[in-house]
């Protein structure tokens, strides 16, 4: 089964996505303007793709960044994760999960994995949804 993305959003979604980025966690806060923000390519912050609000999604390699508080580590929300994760990739959708602690305490080595995962992407054979 194909999952076809619809390029109008929900209007809600996107009320909620712009209203998630002014009140980003401290954990996104810190990827987003130590890192993210200064690569050399377009990065989304709270970006609505089908039906789900994204952390981050880098379009020209179709990789989003998720980071994930204690709320996902609960039955409920792997559950909810699972099956995100799951929609994201039958679009194409490469899904890099961080916990805030490893943004806390490991954020070299998230950096590092982030940049791992563009480079295996060749950016002429991917189509971005957006």
């Amino acid at each position: 089964m194909r999952v076809t993305l619809k390029r109008s959003h929900n209007p809600i979604l996107k009320r909620n996505s712009r209203q998630l980025r002014s009140e980003m966690t401290k954990e996104e806060r810190h990827l987003w303007y130590d890192f993210l923000k200064t690569l050399p390519f377009t990065v989304y912050r709270q970006r609505v793709i089908g039906k789900y609000i994204v952390d981050f999604y880098i379009a020209s390699f179709k990789i989003v960044i998720e980071l994930d508080g204690s709320q996902h580590y609960e039955k409920e929300g792997r559950d909810k994760d699972i099956e995100r994760d799951e929609y994201l990739e039958k679009l194409g959708v490469k899904v890099l999960r961080y916990s805030n602690y490893d943004v806390n305490k490991n954020f070299e080595a998230v950096c590092e994995d982030i940049l791992k995962n563009i480079e295996r992407v060749k950016p002429s054979s991917v189509r971005p949804l957006v």
